[in-house]
């Protein structure tokens, strides 16, 4: 990591005040990443992927093992050229993971400005369907991206590229999909049709647009994938209002990832379609 920093120029940077939370790859990941990217040494690496990598790496604060909870957290990186911090998934369920990808594998190594955490991974610059993947409160959903794809869409390659990025997605979780089935007097997602999967689907998917909580307003109307409208309402705390009118509470906000932002629901939306 040390090669990296130098090549970055972020030796300084994380030479500074701080205080910062490191999670540092060793010498095998950094290898792993390496082969994974087609990149032969570092020196390969694009320097603006390299220090946006790098500072996926870091977080401001000193956080000790014992301080982090399963919840997001901001890295130093960036979406896009834009100011807004990229979303770290910790998971502390068994020990420390980072993303779903990075395992703490020694913690608490205390510097003078803040506190090193190995790990033996790279945490790779996130996607939609990263953050996805990463957070067991969103395997239905993941479930359905793939039992909703077809030669037509590919659900996962979409969410996990640039063509019509950025994207806004409303997430709805395990318990939102199991409401869903209960509703529609189904049992499992395998007894959803594929077209009214992907009308669900497409219905919570804005394209070219990274629309973040703070950008959000009482009676906004959003157009989505599927042609039809959301409504925002702030009356009763931030909700979505589908085509049937019906309120889904935004119970997580603002997981930024390279290619769009992610909102938690806690029920499913239905366009009028349906």
């Amino acid at each position: 990591m040390a090669n990296a920093l130098e090549i970055t120029s972020l030796t300084e940077t994380l030479n500074g005040e701080g205080p910062f939370t490191v999670f540092a790859p060793n010498n095998d990941a950094f290898a792993a990443f390496l082969a994974a990217n087609g990149f032969t040494n570092l020196e390969d690496v694009p320097v603006d992927v390299l220090t946006n990598t790098l500072l996926n790496h870091v977080v401001l604060g000193t956080n000790n093992a014992a301080d982090l909870t399963t919840s997001y957290i901001n890295s130093l990186a960036v979406f896009g050229e834009t100011s807004r911090n990229l979303s770290l998934y910790i998971d502390v369920t068994t020990g420390v993971t980072i993303n779903g990808v990075s395992t703490v594998t020694q913690a608490d190594i205390a510097v003078t400005n803040g506190v090193i955490h190995a790990v033996d991974s790279v945490i790779a610059i996130p996607t939609i369907v990263t953050q996805a993947l990463a957070n067991p409160a969103f395997s239905t959903l993941v479930e359905a991206l793939v039992a909703a794809s077809d030669d037509a869409t590919d659900y996962v390659a979409l969410l996990s590229g640039t063509t019509a990025s950025p994207f806004t997605v409303f997430a709805p979780t395990n318990d939102a999909f199991s409401g869903l089935l209960t509703s529609l007097g189904l049992t499992s997602l395998s007894d959803v049709p594929q077209d009214l999967l992907q009308a669900i689907l497409n219905y919570h998917v804005v394209a070219q647009a990274n629309v973040q909580s703070a950008d959000l307003s009482d009676g906004q109307s959003i157009v989505t994938f599927q042609g039809e409208s959301l409504t925002v309402s702030l009356a009763n705390g931030a909700q979505i209002i589908d085509a049937t009118q019906m309120p889904a509470n935004i119970v997580v906000v603002d997981v930024q990832t390279s290619n769009g932002v992610i909102h938690a629901l806690d029920k499913v939306l239905l366009p009028q379609a349906v």
